[in-house]
């Protein structure tokens, strides 16, 4: 194994360069997972790991954390402390970092599945995409299709915010409108698009034990697009008081929560 001293390596140069730029990113088909329990969850969930970085301090404190990754691993490299810094993007490193392989879920469209899915079209902030990956497979919703200009959902902040779910849910990026719902349509899905408006059919009032329903969720300012309005059936969340609308993250757990409850956690899986 390895030790890297110098903060001008090129291996390490490589790896940090992924965690700034979602177009490196995407032209290498690879990202930086930083973190104990994250990188031991990607090697758990079958992600393919390049390299592992880690400090001698990392080794003692995780190294329970570290069996898992280390056995993964293509190659491994003990850095120096000084060195760390520069593959985190959080104030206080844990000294655990995993160069991988973006996830085969992650290339443009995707299988169509069996079971009702979410849609989520040009969500901006990763914070909140990270949250609904992790609330959809907590509520048992397996697939998860990016439509539009989402934001990264393997950036640094998207990743520590949907705690391992992007490597485990059928998670497919797709530019067009059109292909994914005439798509979702070919496959018996009823599209339902979320708007915040008093005049649409309640979501509690949707019956998501009878066919497949893809529920559409749209960006934190703007909502959906109109061209996609157009062709679901509107459906909103009921509200009291004078608010007006939801944070993206608060709306969808609330919609996905509709779709379990009603059609049975085991009805959602695809």
């Amino acid at each position: 194994m390895d030790t890297i001293t110098s903060r001008q390596n090129k291996i390490v140069r490589e790896a940090a360069s992924l965690l700034s730029s979602a177009e490196e990113r995407r032209q290498r088909g690879q990202f930086l997972c930083e973190g104990a329990r994250l990188c031991e969850d990607a090697a758990r969930s079958g992600v393919e790991i390049l390299r592992c970085f880690f400090t001698a301090q990392a080794q003692q404190k995780y190294a329970r954390y570290l069996e898992p990754v280390l056995a993964a691993a293509g190659e491994s490299y003990l850095v120096a402390d000084h060195v760390a810094p520069l593959l985190s993007s959080t104030k206080h490193p844990q000294g655990v970092f995993c160069q991988c392989r973006w996830p085969q879920g992650l290339l443009v469209g995707g299988p169509v599945g069996e079971a009702s899915c979410a849609v989520l079209e040009d969500l901006q902030d990763p914070g909140n995409l990270g949250t609904i990956l992790r609330t959809a497979e907590a509520l048992g919703v397996a697939q998860v299709y990016l439509l539009g200009e989402c934001c990264d959902p393997l950036s640094p902040k998207a990743l520590r915010a949907s705690m391992g779910a992007a490597f485990r849910l059928g998670l497919w990026v797709e530019p067009s409108r059109e292909k994914l719902c005439s798509q979702l349509e070919a496959q018996g899905f009823l599209l339902l698009a979320s708007v915040p408006d008093s005049a649409a059919l309640p979501v509690t009032q949707v019956d998501f034990s009878q066919g497949k329903y893809a529920v559409f969720i749209g960006n934190e300012g703007n909502g959906l697009r109109e061209e996609t309005i157009a062709r679901c059936r509107r459906v909103t969340i009921p509200m009291a008081g004078r608010a007006e609308s939801l944070n993206a993250a608060a709306a969808a757990t609330i919609l996905l929560w509709e779709m379990g409850r009603a059609a049975g956690k085991g009805d959602c899986h695809g």
